[in-house]
């Protein structure tokens, strides 16, 4: 298929969210860039959809550019996050007025390649900059490459992990000899005993995890698990539904014997597992280390983040997903703003330190490596999570913020909550994933 009829399939798909209610709120560079007039305002014009602690600090990594760089300026747009902003950047890029650099989950990156919206990156010169494979971490670099091409400078690896509540593991017993990790755990029968050593220990809970219309971190939750026993539950570019029948009645009947038997709430909404976490009532929490900042503040609350442990198969599994650095197909796109782009695109690889404060892991390693980051806790700690990192399957319809996730996320709950059983999850599963594999996708993956 070609790039200009994929693009068109694209935002035939896309383009009514952006139309019915994003172009109200976009800022200039969108607003002009649709009309064909958008202007070359600075020397970088980079977007991103990065606010709160995320957007303060890639604030600071802008302004280390433009110190570095006195003769250069960057114009930063912050757009809505999810389908709008994709939506939005697929717009624009068709419109022929895209932004310089853009940022993108990796999880979206094979839709935004097949589509024809981006340049591969060495194209651009990043390698004689020294951004080559061998310095990021593999899985990220690997989810970077789309059919031999890679389209994507990976900036980090925000997994799913472990928290614990460090007073409470000491009363349990879990803490290692050294105080400052948790002991082995080497399957479910082990980390079932923890939460209840947890709960022995005076919490509540032995764990606690957001599922009350909360789909996607569900979805998390049960790609985590299932990945350590068996392949993607899509699979020919998300046109095949390919279920591990065994595992996912395997992942569900575990999930399950944690909720059933007190060990953790069946139903939870965002705040109450807050609330629960921060007062020591739950000894555990399930989530993505961008919930660090949430914790960090809490008056007299020690806590610590890890991997979890190996669950269901031999070797501990990550879901994971990244953001990267994207650059925009333009055909307009001068040699030296491409030059610009790609001098913008290494310092903030450089200042990704900065971005490991909110709880990214660097995905450049030298970052990584560097006391700088090592010096952070407890990001230092879960390191390894984004080794074992296991993405969304490859799929137009997959990806961060995707109605993908909040459906398959929602059957999860279900089966949480105790209202659907094991083997009738895994129907429900098939069924969910049959609407997606059936239906005329954009563009041809793959």
């Amino acid at each position: 298929m070609s790039g200009a009829l994929g693009r068109r399939r694209f935002l035939a798909l896309g383009g009514g969210l952006a139309l019915s209610g994003g172009l109200a709120a976009c800022s200039s560079p969108l607003a002009t860039g649709l009309a064909g007039t958008q202007p070359d305002t600075a020397d970088v014009i980079f977007w991103n959809l990065f606010t709160g602690g995320d957007g303060a600090n890639m604030v600071l990594m802008e302004n280390a550019f433009r110190k570095a760089h006195p003769g250069l300026s960057v114009e930063a747009t912050i757009l809505g996050w999810g389908n709008p902003y994709y939506t939005k950047l697929a717009l624009a890029t068709a419109s022929g007025t895209p932004p310089d650099v853009g940022i993108a989950h990796l999880s979206r990156l094979p839709l935004l390649a097949a589509a024809g919206l981006l340049e591969p990156v060495q194209d651009a010169g990043v390698g004689e900059l020294g951004i080559t494979a061998d310095k990021f971490t593999p899985a990220a670099w690997k989810k970077a490459t789309v059919d031999g091409t890679v389209y994507a400078v990976p900036l980090d690896t925000h997994p799913f992990v472990l928290f614990y509540n460090s007073d409470l593991a000491r009363k349990a017993g879990l803490l290692d000899a050294a105080g400052d990790g948790l002991k082995p755990m080497k399957d479910g029968a082990a980390f079932t005993d923890a939460l209840r050593a947890m709960k022995d220990a005076g919490a509540q809970y032995g764990a606690v995890m957001s599922t009350t219309a909360d789909p996607s971190t569900c979805w998390r939750y049960f790609s985590m698990i299932y990945s350590g026993i068996a392949g993607p539950v899509v699979t020919d570019a998300g046109t095949k539904v390919d279920v591990d029948d065994d595992a996912a009645r395997s992942t569900f009947a575990f999930m399950q014997s944690l909720t059933a038997g007190g060990l953790m709430p069946k139903s939870l909404t965002g705040s109450g597992v807050n609330a629960l976490f921060s007062t020591g009532k739950a000894g555990f929490l399930f989530d993505g280390e961008w919930q660090i900042p949430t914790y960090r503040g809490v008056k007299d609350f020690h806590f610590n983040v890890v991997p979890f442990p190996a669950l269901l198969g031999p070797k501990p599994v990550a879901y994971a997903d990244s953001h990267s650095l994207v650059i925009p197909r333009s055909g307009k796109r001068s040699s030296a703003r491409t030059a610009h782009a790609a001098l913008f695109i290494k310092s903030l690889l450089d200042n990704s330190a900065i971005w490991a404060h909110g709880g990214h892991v660097p995905a450049w390693l030298s970052t990584q490596r560097s006391t700088a980051f090592l010096d952070q806790t407890p990001q230092r700690n879960y390191v390894q999570a984004a080794f074992n990192a296991v993405y969304d399957p490859v799929a137009w319809y997959t990806g961060a913020g995707s109605d993908f996730q909040t459906t398959v996320g929602s059957t999860v709950i279900e089966v949480i909550a105790g209202r659907l059983s094991p083997k009738s999850g895994v129907s429900r599963l098939r069924s969910d994933l049959k609407r997606y594999t059936t239906a005329r996708p954009p563009v041809t993956i793959g």
